[in-house]
């Protein structure tokens, strides 16, 4: 089991990149670079391979609307050239509220479209020649859409490596199948391992009965806030805006994916207060309304026998790279510790 890290678009990149190069020096194998509307993540993750040595750096996400397949390839292959093999491609559909309000891009055909970039972003870090008919992309353009000038090109430079693993954020199902048929990996969120088999089991079972033999066995990055002690279950309470956030605000009534996945994992009463609450205006009262239950399962929080049983579960679970929001005074030892445990 690998261990990473998310950095999130709410903090200071250059302070951001230090402190990873501090926990790659523990044993940190990954990082995940938010985007949504905040900075780029392709810049940090560019920084973060100049300031690192060996960390992967993956996108977690960019979304498949405000960029072309073609450019997420020339992305990829920046970054993986840059450091020196190490990019990770996280992609996602996002959500309409960003797609259609930052970027003004119609929401449409979000399983699709996410499908054919993909297919279209291996072709090109194979260096073929782009052509493409497909619902979402034709490449080249048509004449009657264009100049009729368009012809097919490959990728100019070369790649460091022909392809760079691609990880999708999914939680609905038809996604997750998706997931698991056709992506090396895989970003949930809110993940909880005695949840996961009861929302998910199906559809990566359906997905994985379609993988490719030429795929590895997808990889599955999830975790959460981790702290190690006899009195840190507090420490959870600093979790509540978080999933009051997604659960609540990240979405509008009807239309929010994390809202929905708590009611799978068995909690619809509590999503329905925790998100009138939220879109009400009051923050404070939402977060309360977060179960500890859910944060419990969804952390590793407490002793360290309890944390290390909370490692087992996610491996069970499926993990492959256990996801780490580190709490503590020395996040490097911390991590030095779970590096310990995780192996």
């Amino acid at each position: 089991m690998k261990l990473s890290t998310a950095l999130m678009y709410n903090g200071n990149p250059r302070d951001a990149a230090d402190q990873v190069a501090a926990l790659e020096q523990a044993g940190l194998d990954t990082v995940w670079v938010a985007e949504a509307y905040g900075f780029d993540s392709p810049t940090l993750m560019g920084y973060l391979a100049a300031k690192t040595e060996t960390i992967e750096i993956g996108s977690a996400i960019l979304n498949v609307y405000s960029r072309t397949p073609a450019l997420l390839a020339q992305t990829a292959a920046g970054l993986d050239n840059v450091s020196g093999g190490r990019a990770i491609l996280g992609l996602g559909a996002s959500g309409p509220q960003v797609v259609e309000g930052w970027h003004g891009m119609s929401y449409s055909r979000p399983l699709g479209r996410t499908r054919e970039a993909i297919e279209i972003i291996r072709a090109a870090m194979r260096r073929e020649k782009l052509e493409f008919q497909g619902k979402s992309f034709t490449l080249p353009l048509p004449a009657d859409e264009g100049t009729g000038l368009g012809k097919p090109l490959k990728m100019l430079t070369h790649p460091e490596r022909d392809s760079v693993p691609i990880y999708i954020a999914a939680l609905g199902q038809k996604s997750v199948e998706g997931t698991a048929e056709y992506a090396d990996g895989w970003l949930p969120f809110l993940f909880t391992p005695e949840g996961a088999d009861r929302v998910w089991g199906e559809a990566l079972a359906a997905g994985g009965a379609k993988r490719s033999a030429d795929l590895a066995p997808l990889e599955i990055a999830a975790g959460g806030m981790v702290a190690v002690g006899d009195d840190v279950k507090g420490l959870l309470d600093f979790a509540r805006p978080f999933f009051a956030l997604y659960i609540g605000g990240m979405g509008a009534r009807g239309k929010n994916f994390y809202n929905d996945l708590a009611c799978q994992y068995g909690y619809e009463k509590e999503a329905k207060e925790i998100q009138d609450l939220y879109l009400d205006g009051k923050k404070k009262e939402a977060e309360a309304a977060v179960p500890l239950e859910m944060l419990e399962q969804a952390n590793l929080v407490g002793p360290e026998s309890y944390v290390k049983e909370r490692i087992e579960a996610f491996r069970e679970a499926g993990v492959t790279n256990l996801q780490i929001a580190p709490a503590s005074d020395d996040n490097p030892a911390l991590v030095r510790q779970l590096k310990e445990w995780v192996s």
